[in-house]
């Protein structure tokens, strides 16, 4: 029986090491904003921007150019996993996917995870597997780990004596650092040099690279750290007793140091620590100055144009594939571009808070002071404030596809470009803006859902990112206007160059917003708890069941999962819950928008209860709807329907059939069908039957998936059965779909010692009494994909997906399962798994799912 969430909300080690890491992160992040603070407190933003625009053109130019080989340094890395994962690709597609990849990773961070799901989503398209896709990932991400790994060590092994000497660290302390963490790369070569098998983790089997690859493993990521280190050796300033090497073990300690806040891209702390080792060789105000430009040309541009061919990529697709038939690489890219103009939203939200918080140039607002009233200057700066912040809230939005958010975000860009034109003639924001706007413009089709802006739920990691913007934001603030004197008659100052009681104002705007969405949020009801529905809630099913075409709503009607309702009572999702994993059973009941807004709804509960969102057995037809989600899709096996109409017994291929029912005949058995009104008079005949055929078999009752013995739940349906004078030998439910569109059968058994083939007699019998009532279609069931075992999570995928299939239909046993119900000429429709990948989250998925069907983890093993 499926238990409420709020049963699920449990600490584990995993729940406790995500909160860990929540809280630590924006603590570490303000920590690095207080140490800029101090170590540049002597210094004005005008200084900064001073020194940034002091940085000789050769030297910008050459970090550009150094940037642009990096990044194709690390396409070749890509396209070595590519002949890793023993898959091949054209060099161009590759190229796109890893610089795509890289530019999100570096500025986003956890690059297994952004980068990896930029990766799966666009070799997805492409028609790599997800095994392939697995390994090509995992090949990326241990060859940087190695390269970074060896040129840290190396660097800090031969070059101990300069860096101490600037971080005030003792020289043999880094120096066993430089050996400990050359260490797992020396033992990783001894592994692939010793062990020539493939090496189990976990019960994956990962092969070693051989030959090429472990060289290229080795050279292409260290190539890549010591460019990346070229890059930031060009832009910033050091002291003639800096050389190039002992620069590089700077970085790298800056870097990794980033790495380990989790903060996105290393913000703040990567700045902090850098300024720590340079000064005061230097001055602080010309290392952040160059720390400004490398983040620009390093990070955020390349960020800029992976944007840029991702959309026009998209418009391509979507411009290639204008046929009526949907197109599956299509759907792999539309899947995740709203992800990505959420995100822009969000970062041009930040863009436009930054800005509120730094003084105007001095020449520019001196033109507005000309041309402008001032009551026009402060309305335009206090609100540009609020528009960035409003579009950081509507990024939310966006990444959800809520359509309400489209309208609102175009308008909110529209008044962004005046505003930056107003406040400060800010023409570079309002191009940035523009530029961004029209991305975003031709995509209003992607942002669908009928769902509401202020009734979802923020998650915790939207709302770390939310306060990191804000803390920024005022951090900016303080320091552009820390040589101001505060005084009470600041708040009520309005002139022309009055930067700081501005910022004052918009701050306490923005602060103000902060606080009322938060106190809204608090506010809200609660999301209800989700039970086992009553009785009253099934009877309410019933005319939506009975609307809809495909018989596998019925199950509904089981009673042991729980159901999420739209608002109008017009559709329904049926889910159970084990441990984290949430499955709904099958695709949401309904027409396609309800369908898609349940879906919606239930991948945005699973959040808020930091749950799986898994969609078991779904149509091909709804692949899209799960992509959109951030979903990733197996297969689990194909489903065999019948069409009735053209269904016969005539001819040489229904010989066996003819002989079943003519053998039975003679025998003395007879077909009925028991009307739903006469069950509760025949229920104790049909439970000896059952009970016999479970004590027989040695097996239990199943759930979820499967239908089990129970008066409540066979009194919805009329009943088949095969009688040998009074005495009832076998029986199936019918389900019948709406329409008269579908027919299938669920809880099937017979009796022991009954004439041998009954179970086929019973299944003709049912298809030719479907026939003749004008059904279309008799639905047998799923079958399971013949070579699954050649997936790439096997064996752990094998045996927890053998038990799934070996129980996703109980008439007949695995093994022969497809091609008994080839016999009836059946037309084959795959059915799939949607739920999150990556690492071991999908064999833990299919455990729970397997509970989830035996009752208990007791039942797997027990049958």
């Amino acid at each position: 029986m499926a238990s409420s969430p709020a049963s699920h909300k449990k600490l584990s080690v995993g729940n406790v090491v995500t909160a860990g890491i929540h809280l630590v992160m924006p603590a570490v992040f303000c920590m690095a904003l207080w140490v800029l603070y101090k170590t540049l407190h002597h210094y004005h933003i005008s200084d900064i921007l001073g020194d940034l625009r002091q940085i000789p053109l050769r030297h910008l130019m050459a970090g550009g150019l150094l940037t642009v080989v990096n990044y194709w340094v690390l396409t070749t890395l890509d396209a070595s996993a590519i002949r890793y994962a023993g898959s091949s690709l054209e060099y161009g597609k590759v190229a796109l996917t890893s610089f795509i990849g890289y530019a999100f990773s570096h500025n986003v961070g956890l690059s297994w995870l952004s980068g990896g799901s930029i990766r799966y989503r666009l070799y997805g398209a492409w028609g790599l597997t997800g095994g392939e896709i697995a390994k090509v990932i995992a090949f990326c991400q241990v060859s940087v780990l190695i390269g970074f790994l060896l040129v840290s060590g190396v660097s800090f092994i031969l070059g101990q004596t300069a860096v101490p000497s600037l971080a005030h660290l003792p020289a043999a302390n880094l120096h066993l650092a430089g050996i400990i963490l050359i260490s797992p790369v020396l033992l990783y070569l001894g592994l692939v040099f010793w062990i020539r098998k493939p090496v189990n983790i976990r019960e994956i089997e990962v092969p070693l690279p051989r030959g090429p690859l472990i060289l290229a493993q080795i050279l292409i990521p260290s190539i890549d750290w010591i460019l990346a280190g070229s890059v930031a050796f060009m832009l910033l300033p050091h002291g003639p007793e800096v050389s190039f090497h002992h620069f590089l073990s700077i970085y790298l300690l800056s870097t990794m140091a980033g790495v380990i806040s989790q903060v996105p891209g290393g913000l703040g702390v990567f700045e902090s620590l850098m300024l720590i080792f340079l000064t005061p060789a230097v001055s602080a105000s010309s290392v952040m100055g160059g720390l400004l430009a490398f983040r620009l040309i390093y990070y955020f541009s390349p960020l800029a144009l992976a944007v840029v061919l991702l959309m026009c990529h998209e418009i391509l697709q979507r411009k290639l594939h204008t046929k009526k038939v949907i197109q599956v690489p299509l759907q792999w890219f539309s899947s995740f571009v709203p992800e990505i103009l959420s995100a822009i939203v969000f970062l041009c939200g930040c863009l436009l808070l930054l800005s509120g918080s730094t003084p105007g140039l001095g020449d520019r607002m001196g033109f507005l002071a000309n041309t402008l009233p001032l009551t026009v200057i402060e309305f335009s700066h206090f609100f540009g404030s609020l528009v960035g912040f409003g579009m950081l809230i509507l990024s939310w939005g966006l990444f959800h596809r809520i359509d309400a958010s489209y309208p609102i975000t175009i308008t909110l860009f529209l008044l962004g470009i005046v505003f930056s034109l107003l406040k400060g003639f800010d023409y570079e924001e309002a191009l940035v803006l523009g530029f961004f706007l029209m991305l975003l413009l031709p995509s209003k089709s992607l942002f669908y859902r009928k769902g509401s802006l202020v009734t979802g739920r923020f998650t915790l990691s939207w709302l770390i990112s939310l306060f990191l913007a804000l803390a920024a934001f005022i951090w900016l603030g303080l320091f552009s206007y820390k040589h101001v004197e505060y005084s009470h008659d600041l708040w009520w100052q309005f002139t022309f160059d009055g930067d700081a009681p501005r910022f004052m104002r918009a701050a306490v705007g923005v602060v103000g917003a902060t606080f009322g969405l938060a106190l809204f949020t608090l506010i809200r009801p609660k999301p209800p708890r989700f039970l086992p529905p009553d009785r009253l809630t099934l009877d309410s099913l019933v005319p939506i069941i009975e609307s809809s075409h495909r018989t596998q709503a019925n199950l509904a009607l089981m009673g042991d999962k729980s159901i999420l309702l739209n608002d109008s009572k017009t559709a329904f999702l049926m889910f159970g819950i084990e441990e984290r994993s949430w499955v709904s059973m099958g695709d949401p009941t309904g027409t396609a928008g309800e369908i898609r807004e349940l879906a919606w709804e239930f991948r945005e509960m699973c959040d808020y209860y930091n749950g799986y969102p898994v969609f078991y057995q779904v149509i091909p037809e709804n692949l899209h709807l799960y992509l959109d989600l951030g979903l990733t899709v197996f297969k689990l096996g194909e489903e065999a329907r019948v069409r009735l109409p053209q269904f016969s017994l005539d001819g040489s291929s229904r010989k066996e059939f003819r002989h079943t029912l003519s053998r039975l005949d003679r025998e003395g058995c007879t077909f009925e069908i028991i009307p739903r009104e006469s069950i509760h008079a025949r229920i104790e005949d049909l439970r000896l039957v059952s009970d016999s055929w479970l004590k027989t078999k040695a097996t239990r009752e199943k759930k979820f998936s499967l239908a089990f013995f129970s008066e409540d739940y066979l009194a919805h349906f009329s009943v088949a059965v095969v009688r040998k004078g009074e005495e009832i030998l076998a029986f199936a439910n019918l389900l019948e779909g709406g329409g008269r569109e579908e027919l299938s059968v669920d809880l099937m058994r017979y009796r022991p010692g009954s004439p041998n083939g009954i179970m086929e007699f019973l299944f003709l019998q049912i298809i030719l009494w479907g026939k003749d009532s004008g059904y279309q279609w008799f639905n047998m069931g799923m079958a399971p994909l013949s070579g699954l075992e050649a997936r790439p999570l096997a064996p752990l995928w094998n045996r927890i997906g053998a038990f799934l299939f070996r129980h996703g239909d109980q008439f007949y046993n695995f093994e022969g399962l497809r091609n008994y119900k080839n016999k009836f000429a059946p037309e084959w429709s795959p059915r799939y798994l949607a739920c999150p990948g990556g690492g071991l989250v999908v064999p833990r998925i299919l455990a729970n799912l397997a509970s989830l069907i035996s009752g208990s983890v007791t039942g797997v093993v027990l049958k």
